[in-house]
């Protein structure tokens, strides 16, 4: 490596290791590029570190506490259940970094080079990448920049020991008693549900009118009846005003429904969103175009205003999701390669693992007639699905969007157990073009959850045979 006014070269360029920055590097390695990648933190990026990963084994460390104290009614009693925190914790790290080792694992096993440091770019070929004791120049010839996003911080509420974000939620060592979450999206909802299985009183505040304002109404509504049942407090139409600490805990003060109440909790997690990840890194400054809340604008491939560099995952338009940002990664690597390839899907699925899961792919039925569909949407509910029941989880449903003069479908929600699994299905339908009668006509093994897609189209042909 040469060091100062000289840069070392490279071909392409990847800046961020998530499921978009190591995807990018994989498969532009597959076609014959020389990859370096740069990561300044851990390989795998927020997904794998503090995000989609560890969040989901808190979650299901949290549903075995709860099913071990609540299944009396399939005649199963467990006394003094107990939440070993620490031990948890430790299970949580360890599938992070099977995970995480994984990723370097297939990165080396595809020839990529992996760099640690940060990276400022100081022309449109070049990137100084920095770390504590060094800085190095490099030049390239093409560059994929996936530098993430992180929480929000919202004023008044400083995040430290006590005021925390979601990256503070995943690292406590300790089950709070009480715990204030600010914010009713996805995120927030989810780590509800862990802590609030796991022992906590929860307080959420949310200042729309429904939790998971990204949902459909009827579908936010189930979560919230069922964490309420489970002893979380709802607070909508709620504005957090400040916070307090004190010696063990904190007051935060909060306008809910026009009346000042301030609340009392070990800890107030901030959850209200997330930001990408392109300020301080050197972007303004050789001209990539940027809209005014920070994101980077691309074309299809993901190609920024600067040719010869693209951006993909959290800091381009669109919902911040790894699978959209392991998508747009082949697009751009492919792109470098020379193939036509570019962005063209059809609908992407969204999930939230609350209590019961949520999933939604393409047109909803409100979007869908704003679009200018004409739509049956055909409803069927967990309830009488038999793998459901002897599961003891039948709360949900299933609604297949479909376009009336020919029963294309074009959208689909579920709310029920496995509901992130099953919106694959439906997804593919939608990018196949298939019909409801395509998938009424597929046999789908009994007794399973997956039937439930079928008899949603059985209802959508007007065929239903378990649903009146």
């Amino acid at each position: 490596m040469v060091v100062g006014d000289f840069a070392q070269e490279v071909d392409t360029l990847v800046v961020g290791s998530g499921p978009g920055g190591y995807v990018a590097a994989i498969r532009a390695a597959q076609l014959g590029q020389k990859v370096t990648i740069v990561e300044k933190g851990s390989l795998g990026g927020v997904c794998l570190n503090v995000g989609c990963i560890p969040s989901k084994a808190l979650i299901q460390a949290g549903h075995r506490a709860h099913l071990a104290k609540s299944s009396e009614e399939m005649g199963i009693t467990a006394e003094n259940v107990k939440v070993d925190f620490t031990k948890v914790q430790e299970w949580k790290a360890s599938v992070v970094n099977k995970l995480t080792g994984g990723v370097e694992g297939l990165l080396k096993g595809n020839k990529v080079d992996i760099i640690r440091g940060e990276a400022y770019f100081s022309g449109e070929d070049t990137v100084k990448i920095m770390d504590e004791k060094s800085s190095s120049t490099y030049k390239f010839k093409h560059c994929i920049i996936a530098t993430g996003s992180s929480p929000i911080e919202i004023p008044n509420f400083k995040y430290t020991d006590r005021v925390i974000n979601s990256t503070g939620a995943l690292a406590l060592k300790e089950v709070p008693k009480k715990l204030v979450v600010i914010g009713g999206g996805y995120i927030g909802i989810e780590l509800t549900g862990a802590y609030s299985n796991l022992g906590s009183e929860v307080v959420v505040l949310e200042g729309t009118k429904q939790i998971l304002p990204g949902f459909e109404k009827q579908m936010a509504k189930l979560v919230e009846r069922k964490l309420k049942k489970n002893g979380v407090t709802f607070h909508t139409e709620a504005m957090a005003k400040g916070v307090e600490e004190t010696d063990n805990g904190v007051k935060v003060t909060a306008e809910i429904k026009g009346e000042e109440k301030v609340i009392e909790a070990d800890y107030v997690l901030v959850t209200v969103g997330r930001k990408p990840n392109t300020e301080e890194i050197g972007l303004e400054g050789i001209g990539v175009e940027m809209d005014d809340r920070g994101y980077i604008k691309v074309d299809k491939q993901g190609r920024t205003s600067v040719k010869n560099i693209f951006a993909i995952g959290d800091i381009v338009p669109g919902p911040a999701l790894a699978h959209k940002a392991s998508y747009e990664a082949k697009v751009a690597a492919e792109a470098i390669s020379g193939e036509p390839s570019e962005v063209d899907y059809l609908a992407i699925p969204a999930v939230c693992f609350s209590e019961p899961e949520l999933a939604t792919v393409g047109y909803n039925e409100a979007q869908a007639k704003e679009a200018g569909y004409d739509v049956k949407v055909a409803k069927f509910p967990f309830a009488a699905n038999g793998r459901a029941l002897s599961l003891n989880d039948a709360d949900g449903f299933m609604k297949l969007v479909t376009r009336k003069e020919d029963g294309l479908v074009i959208g689909g929600q579920i709310a029920g157990p496995n509901a992130s699994d099953m919106i694959a299905e439906i997804g593919l339908a939608i990018e196949a073009g298939m019909t409801a009668e395509d998938i009424a006509l597929t046999i789908h093994a009994h007794p399973t959850l997956g039937e439930i897609t079928m008899e949603a189209a059985e209802v959508a042909l007007g065929t239903p045979i378990h649903t009146l």
